[in-house]
């Protein structure tokens, strides 16, 4: 029977370019020790890439063909759901302490503090939610058509403290940290200590005004995103489901082993589980493509993006046009004859303060608002004239006898 997928073949491209684009700006983002903002690209690759590999396995099939495959990918899944909030969490905990900031700069103590912390919370609480939804998870996995592995939970009321409900705490303590909002507290003492933030990023050449703001416009996108879905996830687990009461581990755990399969032509007829799997997916791509959108495009992505097209292109024999400003004289350029009586273009350096030549720079004479320099005089040469130029007097350079092109 063909595939009822819509969204293929598009689904597995877009999850493959999601995976791409989302880690280009890393190692520049590794450089600048952006933790945060590194744990968010790592984690949203790995999810993307994930469903990437389910979608092409189980297009058009229901086949349990790689379980040991299924148990790292839905182990995954429960660590992604909280991950990518968690690094979001981290972005907005970094932009309030810049914002904050008592001194102009910070040390690399310091630095390794924040980034300790960072990946205690970008890699703890993922690590630890999956070690807590084991405890409410019915059984290994499920296989649905065209998604592909897909872990399980019982609706029990142990789940929700375990499980359910994470990604919305995760996300309200990054938008209102206890009973204060950090993004408020951030614009706030933004505005309030705007001096001391400029003099901090100006000695700190890893961020600019311009990154801050990307940053914080990530994670306040972040939040408006994750929120509503997260929360219309648990409406329809408390309001559409049965909800099953806690009895034991063994009777949550029975029947482990059991792998139950959905095909397309069922599922999809039930406008809940539509819902359910296509924003699971979906909304990892759709956290790459504004990552991306972002930071794909700024001056320090374009800089890296020609610097790498250069780099491929020299083993192609193709050459860097040159930088104009490199072509700038540095002297003057004087005629000469040569014996044959044609004119030789020769460089003259300009001479140092130190040992000035009078043969080579020898009068200034001032004629009302401009003044012509001689420039070179040969005087071995009883033919040749003098090479002068006449220049603009300006309050500058009335009285100087020095002048730079």
């Amino acid at each position: 029977m063909p595939s009822m997928d819509p969204s293929y073949p598009a689904y597995p491209i877009f999850a493959f370019l999601s995976f791409l684009l989302v880690l280009i700006p890393l190692p520049w983002h590794l450089q600048a020790w952006n933790s945060g903002t590194c744990l968010f690209m790592i984690w949203t690759a790995i999810g993307c890439l994930n469903q990437f590999i389910n979608s092409i396995v189980w297009h058009g099939n229901i086949v349990d063909r790689a379980p040991i495959w299924c148990d790292i990918s839905t182990r995954l899944m429960v660590g992604i759901s909280v991950a990518i909030p968690a690094a979001s969490l981290c972005i907005n905990r970094r932009l309030y302490k810049i914002a904050t900031c008592q001194t102009a700069t910070i040390s690399r103590g310091q630095k390794r503090r924040a980034v300790m912390a960072d990946l205690g919370i970008g890699l703890g609480i993922p690590a630890l939610q999956m070690v807590l939804q084991f405890i409410v998870q019915g059984h290994r996995y499920d296989i649905w058509e065209d998604v592909g592995c897909f872990p399980t939970t019982v609706n029990t009321p142990l789940a929700y403290p375990l499980s359910f409900i994470w990604p919305n705490v995760i996300c309200l303590i990054s938008s209102a940290n206890l009973n204060e909002n950090i993004l408020v507290l951030t614009l706030r003492a933004f505005m309030h200590r705007r001096a001391q933030f400029n003099q901090f990023l100006t000695s700190n050449t890893s961020l600019t005004v311009n990154r801050y703001f990307r940053l914080m416009c990530l994670a306040t996108a972040e939040i408006l995103f994750t929120l509503p879905i997260s929360t219309y996830g648990l409406y329809l687990n408390i309001s559409m489901k049965p909800i099953y009461p806690w009895k034991s581990w063994s009777d949550t755990h029975f029947g482990w082993y059991i792998i139950d399969t959905f095909p397309a032509v069922l599922w999809r007829r039930s406008g809940m589980a539509v819902a359910t799997l296509e924003l699971s997916r979906w909304s990892l791509v759709l956290c790459a493509l504004i990552f991306f959108g972002f930071f794909g495009f700024a001056d320090e992505a374009r800089k890296n993006y020609r610097l790498i097209y250069w780099s491929i292109a020299r083993r192609f024999g193709v050459v860097p046009p040159s930088n104009p400003k490199s072509n700038q004289l540095k002297g003057f350029v004087l005629p000469n004859k040569s014996t044959s009586g044609a004119q030789i273009p020769i460089f003259m350096k300009p001479t140092s303060e130190s040992s000035p030549k009078r043969d080579s720079f020898h009068s200034i004479t001032s004629r009302g608002s401009d003044y012509t320099e001689t420039l070179y005089s040969s005087p071995a040469a009883s033919d040749s004239k003098d090479f002068k130029v006449k220049i603009p007097l300006t309050p500058d350079s009335s009285r100087s006898s020095r002048f730079t092109i």
